[in-house]
């Protein structure tokens, strides 16, 4: 115990969730090597348990009215899996596999959990944010417009991705809309009403202007989405329109850093003050990016990393190792299939190995997203994504060097990263939302409540994190970026987010407009945000544009109102 000391806390904290994963594909492994013994469906228990006949008789929900988990069982291996999304049938494992071991199938399911909030949070912020800062400074973008498009991306990634799955997955719209609006409520009325308790003492004032074009343009937004959940249906011309209103808000943020800009030069004249304008600063994403790279394990850096932390254990040699087998489960898969060519963790071999990776990590999620190839198409495919890997690891292994990234060429390289940063994030998503959907077939909650909840809570802790962390070690300046990321970062997920899953869905179904299921309290939601943002309008600008606990305990309040109205007309 006493050697864990020397760790950094976020050292523990992924260690644990390493030895989660293990831990969970170690109780598979075992329940599933017992299961013929206990598990396996003769025919005889099958007509025993008087389930021979309901086959097709049934739909995904009606099957939980079934007897036993045997009966569950033969139903979901008799019919398709009621969920759709991801990889892995999360039904059948908990019925089929830990039938007899439901509360081991519950801890499974709750550490499985927080591997994927983990796996999309770090991937974010580790590599896809990276992508998206090398690429807006390849393309020489303002720190304005990169505030607005790439680094909001990077911000909102896991929100994004998650409302995506959502629309795509068949019946679970409805969780891809709780969960944008649970994020958004969660953000700008909780997030901002502990930023606003947390500074009272300290006196900090925001800006007037940036804070009044933030929140009139994110009421229009929700407005809007109002509109479009009480139409109950929405064509592919409107949700372009819907998503496009995000292009006016960049284009509104823009003129107004322009023109407070030209007053600063001429009021102090000087261009070298603080860009305070920008909605998701860089500064945000740098201290993230930090984190993120200090806190994932980086191949041989991790063991210098080690070293500096257990000093006084430097005959430990055993631990330092362990240490770093622990951290590998969750870090090589990505390492060894995302491209990196920044300078702090540039490492050839790893390049090596993840553009060689690449082509057939895309090839096997193609053939698996397409089933119905056949077994020549689908080897064909394997072959064609083993020789475009085979043949970008010979190149990148001639024309790159072992001490620094390259120089030249860089768009490849960031595209790259990019491409692959994005599949592992849908994949995560997908999971994600999957498990969750069948965490709500089985505890016979309402999956969209737990979009509401369970997932918009873990998508947006990070948010929680970074903007309290900058509003109290970066003064004013600091509760400036964060307060206005309280309200940008929403306005970017529900446009961008939720508006480019409408305009897929809608796509889809052109030219006939697609029907939004969204379930009967979801205004609810829409009518507890806007009270939360009018609030924050009239009571702000009242008490001089001072953070204080007036203002965050009116959001609270109106947060906690909103769950628990929320939490008791489901439950009964």
């Amino acid at each position: 115990m006493g050697t864990l000391v020397f760790l950094p806390k976020y050292k523990n904290y992924i260690i644990f969730l390493n030895i989660s994963f293990l831990l969970v594909g170690c109780a598979f492994l075992v329940v599933h090597s017992y299961a013929p013994d206990f598990l396996v469906l003769s025919t005889s228990e099958i007509s025993t348990s008087g389930v021979s006949g309901f086959s097709g008789s049934l739909d995904c929900k009606g099957f939980l009215s079934l007897d036993d988990y045997k009966a569950k069982c033969f139903y979901l291996k008799s019919n398709n899996p009621c969920v759709s999304q991801g990889y892995i049938n999360y039904l059948n494992i908990f019925y089929c596999n830990f039938g007899t071991f439901p509360q081991l199938g519950y801890c499974c399911m709750f550490l499985w959990l927080l591997v994927l909030f983990y796996v999309l949070g770090n991937t974010a912020s580790e590599y896809f944010c990276s992508s998206l800062d090398s690429l807006s400074r390849l393309l020489k973008l303002s720190p304005t417009i990169a505030g607005v498009t790439l680094l909001s991306l990077g911000n909102g990634a896991p929100d994004v991705f998650s409302s995506l799955v959502s629309f795509m997955g068949g019946g679970t719209g409805e969780i891809g809309l709780n969960t944008v609006l649970g994020g958004a409520s969660f953000v700008s009325c909780a997030v901002v009403g502990i930023l606003s308790i947390s500074m009272r003492k300290r006196r900090i004032r925001v800006h007037k202007a940036d804070f009044v074009r933030d929140i009139c343009f994110y009421l229009l937004v929700i407005v809007c989405l109002g509109v479009i959940l009480i139409h109950k249906e929405i064509d592919v011309w409107a949700a372009m329109a819907f998503s496009s209103l995000y292009i006016a808000y960049v284009i509104v943020v823009y003129v107004s850093h322009k023109h407070w800009k030209k007053s600063v030069e001429l009021s102090c004249n000087s261009s070298n003050e603080s860009d305070l304008t920008v909605p998701i600063l860089s500064s945000i994403e740098e201290e993230d990016l930090s984190a993120a790279e200090e806190g994932a394990a980086q191949g041989s850096s991790e063991v210098v990393e080690v070293k500096k932390c257990c000093s006084n254990l430097r005959s430990s040699v055993f631990f330092r190792t362990l240490i770093f087998i622990l951290e590998l489960p969750l870090y090589l898969p990505r390492r060894l299939t995302i491209p990196v060519v920044c300078e702090e963790r540039w490492c050839k071999p790893y390049v090596v190995a993840s553009v060689t990776l690449a082509p057939v990590l895309l090839s096997t999620l193609w053939n698996h997203q397409f089933g119905n190839f056949s077994f020549k198409t689908k080897l064909a495919i394997y072959i064609i994504g083993l020789i475009f890997g085979i043949t970008f690891g010979i190149v990148a292994f001639l024309t790159t060097e072992k001490s620094s990234p390259p120089k030249k060429c860089l768009f490849p390289w960031l595209a790259a990263g990019f491409v692959m940063s994005v599949t592992w994030s849908y994949l995560t998503a997908q999971e994600l939302v999957g498990l969750l959907v069948s965490i709500g077939y089985i505890s016979g909650v309402s999956p969209s409540i737990l979009g509401l909840t369970v997932l918009a809570w873990g998508n947006s802790l990070g948010d929680l994190i970074t903007n309290l962390t900058m509003a109290l070690n970066g003064g004013a300046e600091g509760a400036q970026i964060a307060f206005s990321a309280c309200y940008a970062g929403p306005i970017f997920n529900t446009l961008f987010g939720l508006g480019l899953s409408l305009v897929g869905s809608a796509w889809s179904k052109f030219p006939s407009p697609v029907l939004i299921q969204s379930d009967a309290y979801l205004l609810e939601t829409v009518g507890f945000l806007v009270g939360g943002l009018l609030w924050a309008l009239v009571v702000l600008p009242r008490r001089g544009m001072r953070l204080d606990g007036v203002l965050g305990g009116g959001l609270l309040v109106a947060y906690i109102g909103s769950m628990s109205l929320r939490l008791i007309q489901t439950l009964w």
